[in-house]
């Protein structure tokens, strides 16, 4: 039950910005890696990372309408991940999420 609670909370620090999931994956590090915290990892870093630069490319759009639809896209997709996180589940980000596990299986 303690690995269950320690892999919980390494997936929800993957969540709390691109530093928490870096953070994450020096937690999972040791000799009880923990498959659920390494999904979790893998969806957390692939949502930050394409943000940043799927972002750098709204940005220049120069309009409010694609930046705002950009960002709510992403928070919805965070939330799904988070509440995922919290309540122990393992369920891929939808569209990107099976992307996200292929990219980063070495995590």
């Amino acid at each position: 039950m303690e690995n269950l609670e320690k892999s919980k909370n390494t997936a929800i620090v993957a969540y709390l910005t691109i530093i928490g999931s870096v953070v994450a994956i020096f937690m999972n590090q040791d000799e009880n890696k923990s498959d659920f915290a390494s999904f979790h990892i893998r969806q957390a870093l692939g949502l930050f990372i394409s943000f940043f630069l799927l972002g750098y490319f709204v940005g220049y759009a120069n309009s409010w309408t694609a930046t705002s639809a950009f960002y709510i896209f992403y928070f919805i997709l965070w939330i799904y991940g988070f509440s995922g996180a919290l309540q122990g589940l393992k369920r891929e980000l939808p569209v990107v999420g099976s992307f996200f596990q292929s990219t980063f299986k070495s995590l």
